[in-house]
């Protein structure tokens, strides 16, 4: 009850206060935390810039009754494969091996059991070259070689930065274009800039080709090659302040 009292005490004291400091007039209170009206905008830039990568991936498939007889033969041709590669100039280092399994074959015509009718032995290796009018040469000489598999053949760029800050550039002035049309048609004026992200910033490695079987080639034939070009992308967000 004591407390019921002087709360109703303080609470006509403030009153009094407040009338007293702003005699005649009624009293408001607002609130300073209002949200502040924004503009968000969103662009892409783009940029076109010619690859100067290949990446290669392929290997030698090589079955056996035994697991050692399809290891020995998948040897014998991955060997003949890596010398081709040293002949190509090919840098070791660029040179890496991407997979290499053995994996028992079976016999399914008893589904309730099968048993192992041989071995299938896999070895990929991946290579890079930074000469692409040589790449489709190399390859018909790692098949010479005994490459009975090719996964795909993809094109990259080095040093793509110089490429993505013109596709940056682009998205912020498209984005800022934007924002200003928006805020024109809305009957309101720009403020200043609240906020900036970006986002994507890359490429996606083009594929040229790619083989899934055994191939065989032609004498006198060279596979084609072409490396087109890489379209490099970069999303920007940008947020404004308004003002009406």
């Amino acid at each position: 009850m004591l407390r019921s009292a002087l709360l109703a005490s303080a609470l006509f004291s403030s009153a009094v206060l407040m009338t007293a400091c702003n005699p005649g007039g009624p009293t408001y209170i607002t609130s300073s935390n209002a949200p502040q009206s924004s503009l968000n905008v969103s662009a892409t830039g783009h940029a076109d810039v010619a690859p100067d990568r290949a990446t290669v991936s392929a290997g030698v498939v090589q079955q056996g009754k035994t697991a050692r007889e399809a290891m020995m033969a998948n040897a014998t041709l991955m060997t003949a494969v890596y010398d081709e590669l040293e002949t190509a100039k090919i840098p070791k280092s660029d040179i890496t091996t991407s997979q290499l399994s053995l994996q028992p074959q079976y016999d399914r015509r008893d589904r309730n059991k099968p048993t192992i009718k041989g071995y299938e032995a896999r070895n990929t290796v991946t290579v890079k070259s930074d000469d692409l009018e040589q790449v489709g040469p190399m390859l018909d000489a790692l098949v010479r070689a005994g490459v009975n598999n090719i996964n795909q053949v993809t094109f990259t760029v080095k040093d793509p930065k110089s490429a993505l800050e013109k596709a940056r550039e682009d998205a912020i002035r498209e984005a800022r274009e934007k924002a200003k049309n928006m805020a024109a048609a809305a009957g309101v004026k720009l403020g200043p800039l609240l906020s900036m992200n970006e986002s994507g910033g890359g490429m996606n490695p083009r594929p040229a080709m790619g083989y899934s079987s055994r191939m065989e080639m032609s004498s006198g034939a060279v596979t084609p090659i072409s490396a087109g070009d890489q379209t490099l992308s970069v999303s920007v967000n940008l947020s404004y302040a308004l003002i009406d």
